[in-house]
């Protein structure tokens, strides 16, 4: 399987974690892993590669260069890092077709397989929707989305790179980014949702993007009253936890019952740190 991550330093102890998490719950599967970044360090990149076994996941140090996106809307807002996910088809290897984003913010607690073969037909991306009733109109007004679409979440992706490449076009994007730069809250995700809603096939969040916060409201939605989903629903069923937002469980101040999961992966990359020679400065 190909995986995709956008990271830079900050991330790097999360991201060894997820990488323990994805190849603990995927034990039969190999991936090649690509980090996108325009600042890790060497000590990072070491740190982060030292971190799981490389026999079952090979890591690609993938830096994007200054002026690859030459020409692009750029300002304090607006970083030139928005454009790695949006843009990935151009720098990813031509000869692959698909690849999985995943933020470093999240664990894989569940194989992953189904996902990464589903059929996009033609889509450029699949991906989970968090939002309700009610945002999905607000997100729609303000990102001019077609009326049917819902809004997702990029934190996890599944990218059709084959059609992206063939079909994307670079300036619709950088249009629509002038056009909308002031109603832009969450910039790559927005740009995500408002340009390609009708190229987005969607995904079950409970599966494949469960967050804190969408749990709650799954839960607390009388329709659900007798269909309510517990830690012990989730760790049966759900593939990916997604820790988005501002509660994460490396803080001290988090709240949450699905921070178990991301201790116990913890745990394990702990216990496997001699093993595969984990050492950040060395």
């Amino acid at each position: 399987m190909n995986i995709l991550v956008t990271i830079d330093s900050n991330y790097a102890e999360q991201l060894a974690v997820m990488l323990t998490s994805l190849i603990t719950s995927n034990s039969n599967e190999k991936f090649d892993v690509y980090l996108a970044h325009s600042s890790l360090t060497e000590n990072d990149f070491n740190f982060i590669k030292r971190s799981v076994d490389n026999d079952m996941c090979s890591i690609t140090n993938v830096v994007i260069p200054d002026d690859m996106f030459e020409g692009a809307p750029v300002t304090d807002r607006y970083p030139k890092e928005m454009y790695y996910r949006i843009f990935a088809a151009k720098y990813l290897p031509q000869d692959m077709d698909k690849i999985l984003y995943l933020d470093p913010d999240i664990v894989v607690i569940n194989e992953i397989s189904n996902l990464y073969s589903v059929d996009l037909r033609g889509n450029y991306f699949a991906a989970a929707s968090h939002v309700n009733k009610n945002l999905k109109k607000i997100n729609g007004i303000r990102l001019d989305m077609p009326e049917d679409s819902t809004y997702i979440n990029s934190g996890v992706m599944l990218m059709n790179l084959k059609e992206l490449r063939e079909n994307q076009d670079v300036r619709e994007v950088y249009d629509y980014i002038e056009n909308k730069k002031l109603f832009l809250l969450l910039p790559d995700q927005d740009v995500l949702n408002g340009v390609y809603a009708d190229k987005t096939m969607h995904l079950d969040a409970l599966i494949y993007n469960l967050s804190g916060r969408y749990l709650n409201f799954y839960n607390a939605n009388p329709k659900n009253i007798g269909n309510k989903k517990d830690m012990r629903w989730v760790a049966h069923n759900t593939s990916i936890i997604h820790y988005c937002g501002r509660n994460k469980p490396w803080k001290n101040n988090y709240r949450g019952d699905l921070g178990v999961f991301y201790y116990y992966y913890e745990n394990i990359l702990k216990r496997c740190k001699n093993k595969y020679a984990f050492c950040k400065n060395d």
